[in-house]
């Protein structure tokens, strides 16, 4: 996420909530089946997928637990879907045209459907709201956790009407009430996590509104707002432009604003910002020291009180920083190389400050319409999947197992095999930029509650390939993988990663068989769904991999040849009848690769962990209670819990930290009053529980020296106050979708980087608070391509 983009860029949904959005083609456009193309894999190689049918008895079970909706008479291009609750089966499905407002009038429509039992069935409850048409990009807002509470954004001309509208339900859409607004949203409405009462949001007129009683009465406490996020407890930080500017967020003439008292006073904490964000308890601000200067990084600890340098490369105007990840206790930062369209940059980890850097990964892939392919693998702690571009232009994948410490090649799966002329041999994951271009339709997958699993496409070689990918699992986090199913898919995780589902993807001909599998992805069985295959546009699922039902959304011409949109729900909940028991789970160490049996085998960050883990070969529900079991034990320092400090790097293969030429002999800027440093190369990975072993020398010499408080130092930062009778609520709002990325083979088969990316400070590849389905990430934001490698390449 472009951060300075944030205000215009939030997502409605809080944090149990997942929006989706399926796309068709226009009427006009012409049918997907008119033109057949051959499948083209990236190898050519003897691995045959394990697939079986269903047997006679799981057929019956299945055909009575399979549920089939035709949305008959729906004209809508984009079906957007929310996910009301947590555990309540409500769906509420809105369908958009993709016209002008103008023509909305003139005979398109939008329709709202609701389910209550996971998708099995939906009605349309349009008349409800009146029939009115609602915003495609953000028009449904949905409170966190197990909130009834849903909003609906009118759309309407903002030249014909002073205020817009909002319907608001406390009944998970079952009724809606009216509410007339004094102005019009410019974003998505955001929660209070705990209050959700209390919303918040930017309006058109650039004011920051509040309402503390879900949206009847609104109150303006700001004017001129670009965007804000919440801190810890009831503090808001918001920027703003000066009265009468234009683009101050582009000219670094924004004033970074934060209110502790529910908005009654303000505190001006910096100033000549471009744009702030706010991560892992470090405050972040892209700040122009003097005109015409590059950019440079302030980082706050202390929300806001006090701000020092952080001591990372300068960024011009053709460059620009991404905060990747982050957390309490460390932060990793991508800084773009010199150079209009690099493509690639370096990844930076903060120490527990956020403000000494040391280089973790160089030559990291970061281009095409800002796209990253960094992954935080969640299944399992320490873990994160990337790319990098090489010198030759190849594009190659690199893990780290100890949070940016040290970065090595995936292995190559043992069922699959490169071609003769390959010199090194690896597999390549695919992320948001292949994606983006059409070769992949799904980004990897993991989930917290899949102890270890990975789901990705990907092919083997010695780069990526732009060549149709396969499917691959890891089920011990990334250390060893499994080519599991051959072309592209679209894939999710159920019961806590006891049942894998997916369905394959193709541009020209329709599906109507779904796979399943109970043991990691190794076999899988076949259903078929539907006797009337369909054009896939997606998977869904409740958010958090707890359930045991999956919708397939699609569409199919009608009778008029019109493409009609289908939804196939399957719940596997009766199929898997045996909830496990004690004897279905096994004891895993996680980090424990190919049986090794030292003392030092899985310990990472400073201690091993031991999961009770779902027996590979255990046919049973985990259930909605399942719940992650684990254990810790501490494990001696080596040198795995250090990374290189300021100054230093390792080079590729070795584990010793060598300095940094062009940082030789030059003095070592000191924040935070910490005065000289003094080290031998080494410093201790923030969150690192290691005791003992190695530990090399590392001290700070006291000093009152201080580098560069932007705050501190303008005149501005002085407390302004301003009494307002209302209250501001804390608000955490995140999009978690099942997200489909890209990347090319070639460094040429890029795209022009956007002018606005160029004066992006601050980028953030996190869950998106909130996207618009045209700009965010979608089932199927971009279509999946089939042709050959040549057509690839501009």
């Amino acid at each position: 996420m472009i951060w300075g983009l944030s205000a215009l860029t939030l997502v409605c949904l809080a944090v149990l909530g997942e929006a989706l959005t399926f796309s068709r083609p226009l009427a006009h456009e012409p049918p997907r089946h008119t033109r057949r193309r051959r499948d083209s894999w990236a190898i050519k190689s003897n691995f045959m997928a394990c697939k079986s049918p269903v047997s006679p008895k799981e057929l019956k079970v299945l055909d009575a637990n399979t549920y089939e909706t035709g949305f008959h008479g729906d004209d809508g291009f984009t079906f957007s879907l929310t996910w009301i609750g947590d555990g309540t089966g409500v769906i509420l499905v809105l369908s958009t045209v993709s016209a002008p407002l103008e023509s909305f009038y003139e005979g398109g429509s939008t329709r709202l459907y609701r389910s209550e039992d996971y998708g099995k069935s939906f009605h349309d409850i349009s008349h409800a709201i009146n029939n009115s048409f609602i915003k495609k990009d953000f028009g449904i807002c949905a409170g966190s956790g197990n909130s009834q509470q849903v909003i609906l954004i009118a759309e309407l001309p903002t030249t014909h009407n002073p205020g817009g509208v909002i319907f608001t339900s406390v009944d998970s859409g079952v009724t809606f009430k009216l509410v007339q607004l004094p102005f019009h949203p410019a974003q998505p409405i955001s929660f209070h996590d705990q209050n959700q009462e209390c919303l918040l949001v930017i309006g058109t007129d650039s004011g920051l509104w509040l309402s503390q009683d879900f949206g009847n009465n609104w109150s303006k406490i700001h004017d001129g707002v670009y965007s804000f996020t919440w801190g810890p407890g009831n503090t808001l930080f918001f920027s703003y432009g000066p009265e009468n500017t234009v683009d101050a967020d582009k000219q670094g003439e924004l004033f970074l604003r934060r209110t502790r008292d529910l908005g009654r006073t303000f505190t001006t904490i910096s100033q000549n910002i471009f744009t702030f964000g706010h991560i892992g308890g470090f405050l972040f601000t892209s700040v122009m020291e003097k005109q015409g200067s590059p950019r440079v990084i302030y980082v706050s600890s202390d929300q806001g009180d006090n701000f020092n340098k952080a001591l990372l490369p300068t960024a011009s105007s053709e460059q620009f920083y991404s905060l990747l990840d982050g957390d309490e206790d460390m932060i990793f930062i991508h800084v773009d190389s010199p150079g209009d369209n690099s493509y690639f940059g370096t990844i930076y980890t903060s120490d527990d400050r956020g403000i000494l850097y040391s280089k973790s990964l160089e030559r990291h892939l970061f281009g095409m319409e800002r796209k990253s392919d960094f992954t935080n693998v969640t299944s399992l702690r320490g873990v994160y999947l990337t790319n990098v571009l090489e010198e030759d232009g190849r594009i190659t994948t690199v893990i780290t197992f100890n949070k940016g410490g040290e970065w090595r090649p995936l292995r190559k799966p043992e069922n699959v095999e490169c071609g003769k002329d390959v010199k090194r041999c690896n597999l390549h994951i695919h992320g948001e930029h292949s994606h983006y271009i059409g070769i992949s339709p799904m980004v990897p997958l993991t989930d917290s509650a899949a102890v270890g699993l990975i789901i990705a496409h990907g092919n083997v070689g010695d780069s990526i390939s732009a060549s149709k990918p396969d499917v691959y699992v890891s089920s011990d986090g990334g250390y060893n993988w499994i080519c599991t199913l051959r072309g592209p898919h679209y894939y999710s995780i159920l019961d806590s990663g006891g049942l894998l589902v997916a369905v394959e993807t193709h541009k020209d001909r329709p599906v109507n068989v779904i796979k399943f599998s109970t043991d990691e992805g190794q076999c899988w069985k076949t259903y078929n769904f539907t006797t009337q295959p369909f054009f896939i546009a997606g998977l869904a699922s409740e958010p958090g991999s707890k359930t045991m039902n999956i919708s397939v959304f699609g569409y199919r011409p009608d009778d008029d040849d019109q493409p009609m949109w289908v939804a196939v729900t399957i719940d596997f909940e009766q199929l898997l009848t045996r909830e496990c028991g004690d004897e279905d789970y096994v004891e895993w160490l996680a980090h424990s690769d190919n049986g090794e049996t030292s003392e030092t085998v899985g310990c990472v960050l400073g201690y091993k962990e031991t999961f009770r883990k779902l027996k590979m070969m255990s046919v049973c529900r985990n259930g909605r209670g399942y719940v992650v079991s684990r254990q810790h034990t501490p494990c001696p320092c080596t040198r795995e819990d250090y990374m290189c400090d300021y100054g230093y790097y390792r080079h590729e293969n070795s584990s010793e930290c060598v300095a940094q030429e062009d940082l030789i002999d030059k003095t070592l800027e000191n924040c935070l009053k910490l005065g000289e440093l003094h080290t031998t190369g080494y410093r201790k990975i923030p969150s690192d529980k290691c005791e003992g072993g190695f530990s090399p020398p590392r001290r700070m010499d006291e000093s009152e020296k201080h580098c560069g408080n932007s705050s501190k130092d303008s005149p501005s930062s002085h407390h302004h106050q301003r009494t307002i009778v209302i209250s501001v609520c804390v608000g955490i709002v995140v999009l978690a979708v099942i997200v489909a990325v890209a990347v090319t083979a070639r460094r040429e088969n890029y795209s022009q980087r956007s002018t606005a990316y160029h004066f992006s400070a601050l980028q953030l590849h996190e869950d998106e608070p909130c996207i618009a389905p045209e700009s965010g990430p979608s089932s199927n934001r971009v279509s999946y391509q089939e042709d050959s490698d040549d057509e690839l390449i501009e």
